[in-house]
């Protein structure tokens, strides 16, 4: 399991009540929700670190695990990212700026962003699996020196399916030693870049395995491309990182839902390195 680091929280297994504060409609099925909690002093113990999860729930509808879209380091609220794709979503979907929706958490461990100070950064995501990787690119980003270059490749299906564009067409491209690379699948009258899926030789333009930490979310198709994609381009198994939070359910391993093998995702992960995932039983 990675690393994390000695914290100091709220009780993961208590809902807190929090206010929606603002709604980025990403795109046509996705929205990004800013939250703070009502109650003083919760936020502040809630513990949060990049790759953690929070349940989110709306009374009456059911509760769902989301992962935690913001970095700790961004203060004073929550940020999730929620695609519209069943009865609890759908719910969320319909909630407007001043509604209530309550969380508790955090859950699961967290991406290694101790073990990679020092180190380049290689995101790779597609679609809705930047959102993920976002709290750890903006850690990474907010203690900027501690890092070496940060290189995100993003690919979608169409340019009006690609997510955070205040992030990848403005915010992050301005910060020093960080490089975002775009791609859609098929041709888009919208975009005059790149076409085509992420590949080893446009990766290789831009960056080595020398010193990097390889990353990857996205749908578990392009998860299974890109970590053998990361083995041919030579990185070590136990530094190639991905996240599996869409398999997490109960986040306390007690529904079974979510286990792979003898392993919990929800307990055991969702962050887990190719050496382990090598250990689980070929269902992965």
């Amino acid at each position: 399991m990675c690393e994390c680091k000695t914290r100091e929280v709220a009780s993961p297994l208590l809902p807190h009540i929090a206010t929606v504060n603002k709604i980025i409609q990403e795109n046509e099925n996705i929205r990004t929700y800013q939250v703070t909690f009502d109650e003083p002093g919760i936020l502040e113990n809630f513990g949060n670190l990049p790759g953690n999860c929070g349940m989110l729930s709306i009374l009456g509808v059911g509760e769902g695990m989301i992962s935690i879209t913001s970095s700790p380091t961004r203060k004073g609220m929550l940020e999730f990212s929620i695609a519209k794709v069943g009865r609890l979503t759908t719910a969320i979907s319909e909630l407007n700026e001043g509604d209530k929706i309550a969380i508790r958490g955090p859950y699961g461990n967290n991406f290694p962003f101790e073990m990679m100070k020092g180190k380049n950064l290689l995101i790779i995501a597609g679609g809705i699996g930047l959102a993920p990787v976002r709290s750890l690119i903006d850690y990474a980003l907010d203690n900027r020196d501690d890092y070496g270059r940060v290189d995100i490749f993003y690919g979608a299906r169409t340019y009006d399916l690609l997510t955070f564009k205040y992030d990848i067409f403005d915010r992050w491209p301005k910060i020093k030693d960080t490089h975002v690379h775009i791609t859609l699948d098929a041709p888009d009258p919208k975009w005059d870049g790149r076409i085509g899926f992420i590949t080893q030789d446009w990766v290789e333009e831009s960056c080595s395995a020398e010193n990097t930490i390889p990353v990857t979310c996205g749908p578990p198709v392009m998860i299974n491309i890109m970590l053998k994609l990361f083995k041919k381009m030579g990185f070590k198994d136990e530094d190639i990182i991905t996240t599996l939070e869409m398999n997490m359910r109960c986040g306390v391993g007690k529904c079974g839902r979510c286990n792979i093998g003898d392993r919990y995702i929800c307990v055991d992960g969702p962050v887990f390195n190719l050496a382990q995932i090598q250990k689980l039983p070929p269902e992965y």
